[in-house]
């Protein structure tokens, strides 16, 4: 079962310079960083609050570190902007599948490592509005799991 809104992506040519906007307008601060080389990105996760199930909500501001990553392609055909969303699951294998069984497509046979160790997935576009969706279960909810 979906839980909350885990986190919207924002993908940035620069960063450095779009987390020191957020940071400058809205009062967030950076909870997070990494170099995700599979995926091709620098990231920043800016904690926004706590939620009721004991995850939290972000922004994550995504900068590709190679032109033929995802979000590097994405950029140069949209330019900067919301790249997806991002709802929370305590089972993102099991959601995943009960989505996929609504006859929408879902990206990875398997969910994918992502941000701060949890275990991802992305649901298609096309079949979600327009809207890249991912599912996540976050790193401690993995390890409670196992």
């Amino acid at each position: 079962m979906l839980t909350r809104i885990d986190h919207i992506g924002i993908a940035c040519f620069d960063l450095d310079k779009t987390v020191e906007f957020y940071r400058a307008t809205y009062g967030f601060e950076v909870f997070h960083t990494e170099v995700n080389e599979e995926q091709g990105v620098r990231e920043a996760m800016l904690k926004i609050n706590e939620t009721s199930d004991g995850g939290a909500s972000y922004l994550q501001l995504l900068e590709p570190t190679r032109e033929d990553s995802a979000v590097g392609k994405w950029l140069a055909k949209n330019g900067e902007g919301v790249h997806h969303i991002a709802f929370g699951t305590a089972d993102v294998d099991g959601d995943a599948d009960d989505i996929r069984q609504k006859g929408v497509r879902v990206l990875y046979d398997q969910p994918r490592t992502g941000s701060m160790g949890s275990r991802i997935t992305f649901l298609h576009p096309k079949d979600c509005h327009g809207v890249l969706t991912e599912l996540v279960t976050a790193a401690e909810a993995t390890a409670a799991d196992h």
